[in-house]
């Protein structure tokens, strides 16, 4: 009997066993160590986002101080990401240089100068020098962050993570938007100026905080430093298994033989970033032409659709509307910047649940919407003589719209999609490109706001954010292949059929099933 028991229970244990092979994996905790670093290498977004909220506001006080005309402020406004592709060009070659780390201090010294600078300023002149110095910060920070995050972040959690830089530009941005409100009271000559001059803090902290940070694993690999790579490895991983995985793709991408497990080995000078300009621009491949398209492509679009006209300008859209006052002004802009932090927290937890491609698609379709409706609040009032109550919040409401939108897909995936498609070898450079279009586009944009408002209205100027927003819905659902729970150095693999990547992703999942199955069989 006791045998007869003995033999059920063996069973019993055993199809147990079975099934418990078939359940669906646990989800691995998050790696608090990735979420350190990924914390401070993406602090150094938040000057950025300081410069955009903090001048929205200060441009009205700045112009008052020192009688600048229209043109003359959106000038102002807009050279800083002009003066950016400075620090973007070089931040590249730089950071495959002296390193991710040290090039995020770099950053930080660089924009502290420049804000010292602006606050300091004592004419217009004065002021532009200042912000081509912290333009240049900018530059460096914008390409760093989100390259040294995915560069560290496991696969599991790499969307989350990499989509921290976008939320410290929005922490950045209501931070600029409470001092305006905060130091607007003060004496006209002395508001804007400590309002600017408050940009240096972030900058200390950030040299202070990446001390603690180790370096990207990648480019210690790149370095032939395989033992650092490992440490660093071991420790930002969800396990061994999986940090051996990462360690063996990415000496594979960097050409360097999987039997090779020597603490420091000599690589080629390739690997400190000669001849990727050639093979990124000159003689691309299907596959590195298909990722520029979409890495180039979501960057344009995500400033093309007028994010930046709205943030930076959103008092000028009030007034617009028909508020007019200064302290109602900056509250409602405050309003912006609080619904744009909530939203961009939105979008970075279900990144890596969700999926790059719904949430994308969902984004820049509120965005058409908001942005028609915006424009067509903006035309009515423009044609009516008299305060219309509805239109005002039908404004207000859609800039809100506008920007929660835009916080739930675009602004994080932008630089999520953008630093995790490309080829390790290409990934320093092609990242630096897409920060140059970034910022060409934001710039061009925002030095000729006030003069395309004034040639077509300000209806119409949101008119042409609608179109421009609908071709980049289009070019998302047609050429955006989804990359969530990839490796970096597997993502390039869906890339290179343009269209048909459909087709390419269906056997590219076939063959992982398979191998799946095979490796069961094995075990």
């Amino acid at each position: 009997m006791a045998d007869h028991k003995s033999k059920e229970n063996g069973v019993s244990g055993k199809s147990n066993h079975l099934i418990t092979d078939f359940d669906p994996p646990k989800p691995p905790k998050r790696n608090k160590y990735a979420f350190a670093c990924a914390i401070l290498a993406s602090m150094t977004s938040v000057l950025l986002g300081y410069d955009i909220g903090v001048m929205s506001g200060a441009q009205k006080f700045i112009q008052r101080d020192f009688g600048c005309s229209d043109r003359q402020i959106e000038i102002m406004v807009g050279i800083l990401n002009l003066y950016s592709l400075v620090g973007s060009a070089a931040a590249g070659r730089t950071s495959d240089w002296i390193g991710r780390r040290y090039t995020i201090v770099f950053a930080g010294a660089i924009f502290f100068i420049g804000a010292i600078l602006m606050g300091l300023a004592t004419n217009y002149a004065f002021l532009m020098v200042g912000r081509f110095v912290a333009g240049i910060g900018v530059g460096y920070a914008l390409m760093i962050a989100p390259v040294y995050t995915a560069e560290v972040s496991p696969a599991s959690a790499r969307g989350f993570l990499t989509s921290f830089p976008e939320v410290f530009i929005n922490a950045g941005i209501m931070f600029g938007y409470v001092s305006n409100y905060a130091f607007s009271k003060l004496p006209l000559h002395l508001g804007w100026r400590i309002m600017l001059g408050l940009g240096a803090i972030p900058s200390v902290i950030l040299a202070v905080g990446v001390l603690g940070m180790p370096e990207s694993p990648r480019w210690l690999i790149m370095q032939g430093r395989l033992g650092d790579a490992k440490v660093v490895l071991d420790k930002t991983s969800d396990s061994l298994e999986e940090s051996k995985l990462r360690l063996a793709d990415i000496k594979k991408a960097a050409g360097i033989p999987e039997d090779c497990n020597d603490d420091i080995i000599q690589v080629s000078k390739s690997s400190h970033g000669e001849g990727v300009w050639k093979e990124l621009l000159i003689h691309p491949t299907p596959t590195v032409r298909h990722i520029l398209v979409a890495a180039l492509g979501i960057h344009f679009f995500q400033q093309a659709s007028g994010i930046d006209a709205v943030v930076l300008y959103s008092p000028r859209i009030f007034e617009k509307a028909g508020i007019v006052k200064d302290t109602p002004q900056l509250l409602a802009t405050i309003a912006v910047g609080f619904v744009k932090t909530v939203f961009i927290l939105v979008g970075t937890f279900n990144l890596d649940k969700v999926g790059r491609r719904p949430l994308l698609l969902s984004s820049i379709i509120g965005m058409i919407i908001s942005l028609l409706t915006l424009g067509m609040a903006l035309t009515i009032i423009d044609h009516s003589d008299h305060k219309i109550t509805w239109a005002i919040a039908l404004c207000i409401a859609a800039v809100l719209s506008f920007v929660a939108c835009f916080s739930i897909g675009m602004g994080p995936i932008t630089w999520v999609y953008s630093s995790e498609v490309f080829p390790l070898r290409l990934r320093a450079q092609g990242c630096s490109i897409c920060v140059a279009v970034n910022r060409t586009t934001s710039g061009v944009l925002t030095m000729t706001f006030i003069s395309l408002y004034k040639a077509i209205t300000i209806g119409g100027a949101f008119f042409v954010f609608t179109g421009i927003a609908a071709a980049g819905c289009v070019l998302f659902y047609t050429l955006f292949p989804e990359t969530r729970g990839k490796n970096l150095e597997e993502v390039e693999d869906v890339f290179g059929t343009f269209f048909r990547w459909r087709s390419r992703q269906a056997e590219l999942d076939r063959k992982k099933e398979a191998e799946m199955v095979a490796h069961k069989v094995q075990n």
